[in-house]
């Protein structure tokens, strides 16, 4: 029986070969699918961004420029 169906959508990208191949490796290293490992990457990513457009936003709703 293979694994349960992901709610996702698909995204079809094309990186740079070396990148591709530190991806490989790490998801190798780690014991877990790419898909997993972009998931994370791009969540890490995306929160780190929200929140400092929160905090800029926050200092230019202070008068901090």
């Amino acid at each position: 029986m293979g694994r349960p169906k992901k709610n996702g959508t698909y995204l079809n990208i094309c990186i740079e070969t070396p990148i591709y191949e530190r991806l490989e490796a790490l998801c190798e290293d780690a014991g877990q699918t790419k898909t997993i490992a972009v998931e994370r990457a791009l969540t890490a990513y995306l929160d780190n961004y929200e929140e400092r457009q929160k905090r800029l936003k926050e200092l230019e709703g202070n008068g901090v420029q």
